[in-house]
Parts: C-alpha cells; sequence; structure tokens
C-alpha cells in the first residue's frame, strides 16, 4: 500500500530562498525537456526516453555556464520532475488511444513562477 502525506511547513527567510531556488530548478529542467519533447513531436520524432532527458537536461546542463546553478540543489526533485513528465505524456498517450478510463486527459504544459510550486523527493528507506 502506498501511502501519501501533507504536510503545511513554516520556513525560515533561509529556508524560503532555498525552497525558491529548488522550485526554480525543478520548474527550468521540466520547461526544457517539455520544449524539447514538443519540438520532436511536431517533427514526427519519437519522444526521447527518460535516461536521455536526463543526460541533457541535467546531467550535461549542470556542466554549462548557463545552467550551472543546478548543481546547488539536489538532483532528485530534478530526476522527479521528468519521471512526472514522462508519466503526464503516457497518460495523455493512452488518453488518446482510448486506452485510459474517464475524461480525456489533456498534453503536459509549461510551469510558470505563478502555479502552484512542487517538488517530489523519493521515500527513504530504512
Amino acid at each position: 500500500m502506498k501511502a501519501r502525506f501533507k504536510y503545511r511547513i513554516y520556513p525560515t527567510t533561509g529556508q524560503k530562498h532555498q525552497l525558491a531556488k529548488l522550485f526554480g530548478c525543478v520548474r527550468v529542467v521540466w520547461n526544457d525537456s517539455l520544449a524539447c519533447c514538443q519540438e520532436k513531436h511536431t517533427s514526427g520524432e519519437k519522444k526521447p526516453i527518460n535516461s536521455e532527458l536526463q543526460k541533457l537536461f541535467i546531467t550535461q546542463a549542470k556542466k554549462t555556464e548557463n545552467r550551472e546553478w543546478l548543481s546547488e540543489v539536489s538532483a532528485i526533485p530534478l530526476q522527479q520532475s521528468l519521471n512526472d513528465l514522462n508519466q503526464a505524456y503516457q497518460n495523455f498517450f493512452k488518453s488518446t488511444k482510448g486506452q485510459r478510463k474517464g475524461k480525456p486527459v489533456k498534453p503536459p504544459k509549461f510551469k510558470s513562477r505563478k502555479s502552484k510550486q512542487t517538488a517530489r523527493f523519493t521515500c527513504m528507506r530504512i
């Protein structure tokens, strides 16, 4: 059985700054990889697999001058954002093929600063 917990936190000023940095990095990785996937889709190519996206938009992006600030946050939420994007695309394509029950699912959208800020960490097992 999977469990999900929601927490309400009251961060200090320094923690707010670190969280804003984390949310910004997650948003940038999501938007960059979504733009790449949309570009591939419009050109008729297959969507890149998750490991290719991780290499492009996390590992190699950290080595560039424009995105070196991605290395200031944990890599786990960045990887989870790519996993979430992959799941969003799977849900969308299953919905268009009629393999998914319920209302049709829309394609993934770009994240903005004004939308809900989220980041996921993997469960630590002891």
